[in-house]
């Protein structure tokens, strides 16, 4: 007999990484584990193009008020389920109605989030929109949850206060579609980092030693940002690379270096370190801030490095760019690393067995 899940997520399915690396990456096997799944996202692609443009509040309205109609059917339907896995919350207003509606059905209540969601960190074009979210009911959602699923121990940490059911499943990666392809030797050496409009800003904080690098370097040296948000540097001679799902390989191994600057506060803390585990499985060299699970990831000088101070960053970078051996060396390590820790491979037969260990305990 199939197992059917309801899957309760904000966007449509290949639209958000943490969506694509915590669930549908992994929905094949679960076909073969005898899963049935059903995909239910909030936002459409048409949605979605209009919420995270700033303004445009009576539209937004009336997308909200559309997640509501959508989820007050899946709270309808919600017994025809064995397990419904919600993403991160039902819906992004700040109560917890169909958590708790799904909690009260026959299904098994899944809760499933990969960053410090119960901190305030509102997209730059809804931050005036910001008090209608409500995150410490990341809290309560976990206490209502039968079994709640995190992406490192940090998170993991803040959950065993509201569950004595949490597991860790760290982001993870298909290392059969992320596979390193050769590069031009006599290209200039290019650093790139990749992320999302949300985190963006963490490439700002990279300017500086960036522009040194580049005054240094001048064209030897060249830089590559992907992104779903249309930006440019002329400092850095360069202007954004469209993020795209059929190109994202493509694109990340025209890079020799990736970086993830991250600042050391709460938010950052419970990040995945996922951008570094991208560039890592492409066999490049991560140089990633010493924050959070970077620490676990990255064995610094062994399989990358971590740097935390400009002088840091500086010294890093100038050792990869002058040395091809390094960076093979450290990029090979990489993604043994990947392969032995992060990769889909290693996780997925995890994350079944805690799904039907949870039905076979009804």
């Amino acid at each position: 007999m199939k197992k059917k899940l309801l899957y309760i997520a904000p966007h449509r399915s290949g639209r958000s990484p943490g969506q694509r690396f915590r669930f549908e990456q992994f929905m094949s096997y679960l076909h073969e584990r005898g899963f049935e799944i059903t995909y239910s996202p909030l936002l459409s692609a048409w949605d979605d193009n209009r919420f995270y443009r700033k303004g445009n509040y009576m539209l937004k309205l009336a997308i909200g008020i559309k997640g509501l109609i959508i989820r007050t059917f899946d709270w309808v339907r919600a017994n025809r389920f064995d397990i419904i896995l919600v993403y991160r919350e039902a819906h992004f207003m700040g109560n917890t109605f169909f958590e708790r509606k799904f909690a009260k059905s026959r299904a098994k209540l899944v809760f499933d989030f990969d960053d410090a969601i119960w901190l305030n960190d509102t997209s730059e074009a809804n931050a005036n929109l910001s008090w209608l979210k409500r995150p410490a009911k990341t809290g309560e959602i976990a206490a209502l949850a039968d079994l709640v699923i995190v992406g490192n121990q940090f998170l993991a940490k803040y959950a065993t206060n509201f569950s004595s059911q949490v597991l860790v499943i760290p982001t993870t990666i298909d290392t059969q579609y992320h596979k390193p392809a050769p590069k031009d030797e006599n290209a200039p050496v290019c650093i790139g980092w990749t992320g999302s409009t949300t985190t963006i800003k963490h490439f700002q904080e990279a300017l500086p030693f960036l522009i040194q690098l580049k005054e240094k370097y001048n064209s030897h040296v060249t830089f590559k940002v992907i992104t779903d948000v249309m930006a440019e540097w002329p400092e850095l001679g360069i202007k954004t690379t469209p993020w795209n799902a059929q190109t994202e390989i493509d694109d990340l191994n025209q890079i020799d270096i990736g970086i993830m600057p991250l600042p050391n506060d709460e938010w950052s803390q419970g990040k995945c370190g996922f951008k570094g585990i991208q560039y890592m499985a492409l066999a490049k060299p991560a140089v990633m801030s010493p924050v959070g699970v970077n620490n676990d990831i990255v064995k610094n000088g062994v399989n990358g490095f971590l740097a935390q101070t400009h002088g840091e960053w500086l010294e890093k970078l100038t050792q990869l760019i002058e040395s091809p051996q390094l960076r093979n060396l450290l990029g090979s390590a990489g993604r043994k690393t990947i392969e032995e820790n992060y990769s889909l491979h290693t996780q997925k037969v995890i994350l079944a067995d805690a799904l039907e260990n949870l039905l076979d305990s009804r």
